[in-house]
């Protein structure tokens, strides 16, 4: 199945559709809590290989937090916004590392690309304190972490793979963790940059856009990987689906008793719609004209408290 997002929320909810599922699937376990009138939190829990296998991601815990409006967000939701990521975020680290173990915050993606740059803006705006643990620990508090932070860039500017920098960070600095932060597609416009995704499970770099780097996670590195993923694109045939999907609805409101198109509505109209475009290999990725504020936005939000 061609999920083409890099949310488990997303996928979770694409299986069912396709299966005609209504409760949850074998070996995924899924809850929902409901923070504000603009924050909810969705997660999704792979338990075994029978969920692994459904949506395509491996075991552990997936939490999407959703922002309604982002486009237009206060300053009071962001604190909210930035409270829960931290909340979220805490909780999968306590389970991993202890207290006072060193962590390695790491910017994957392309500065100088809009829609792929949140991972390096966050590095530029996060408090990193592994320096002064070494040379002024008389400025460390009890509830200090050292934190260090790196922006690796990308293969076709360094021709180095992120996980190969990575592997030589760990085995010299020696964190105990990771936290990798990028962005990500999705299959929903309504998700764009209003969504966040943070999971235990470690991470492929440009998944979600047919563009498969090396993976970094425990696995791979050595040492847990945590990541924390923002939308910021999504595929042409996506939009037009989405927007055929709309189209029927506004029938439907008029011909409710149309059979064909309740059916249609149904379906997931993703690959009929590709092959209607005659997309082929040259699939075009679609960010939003307002991405530039978008981002500013999430990289605030996410390295306010991280």
């Amino acid at each position: 199945m061609d999920f083409r997002t890099d949310l488990a929320v997303e996928r979770r909810d694409l299986f069912k559709k396709a299966n005609n599922i209504s409760e949850d699937i074998e070996g995924i376990e899924s809850q929902e809590k409901e923070i504000s009138d603009t924050i909810h939190v969705y997660k999704v829990i792979v338990k075994d290989e029978n969920g692994e296998k459904a949506i395509q991601k491996p075991k552990g815990n997936y939490v999407t937090i959703d922002v309604k409006k982002m486009k237009n967000i206060q300053n009071d939701e962001k604190e909210k916004i930035a409270y829960t990521i931290s909340s979220e975020l805490q909780q999968l680290i306590k389970g991993l590392i202890n207290k006072k173990d060193e962590i390695l915050v790491v910017g994957l993606g392309n500065l100088y690309s809009t829609p792929d740059s949140l991972g390096p803006k966050v590095i530029q705006n996060i408090d990193v304190t592994r320096h002064i643990f070494k040379y002024l620990p008389q400025y460390i508090s009890d509830e200090d972490r050292e934190v260090s932070a790196i922006a690796p860039g990308v293969l076709g500017s360094t021709g180095i793979e992120t996980q190969e920098i990575l592997k030589g960070i760990v085995s010299n600095v020696k964190p105990k963790l990771i936290i990798a932060i990028d962005s990500l597609s999705s299959k929903s416009v309504e998700r764009i940059s209003s969504s966040i995704q943070i999971s235990d499970t470690g991470i492929i770099p440009g998944a979600g856009v047919g563009n498969k780097r090396k993976e970094l996670s425990k696995e791979t590195l050595g040492i847990p990987v945590i990541a924390i993923g923002i939308p910021t694109v999504l595929d042409f045939a996506t939009i037009v689906s989405e927007g055929l999907n709309i189209f029927i609805e506004n029938l439907q409101e008029k011909a409710m008793s149309n059979d064909y198109l309740n059916k249609l509505k149904e379906k997931d109209n993703y690959e009929q719609v590709k092959d209607a475009l005659n997309i082929g290999e040259y699939n075009m990725i679609v960010t939003p004209k307002e991405i530039d504020e978008l981002v500013e936005n999430m990289t605030e939000i996410v390295a306010k408290r991280n």
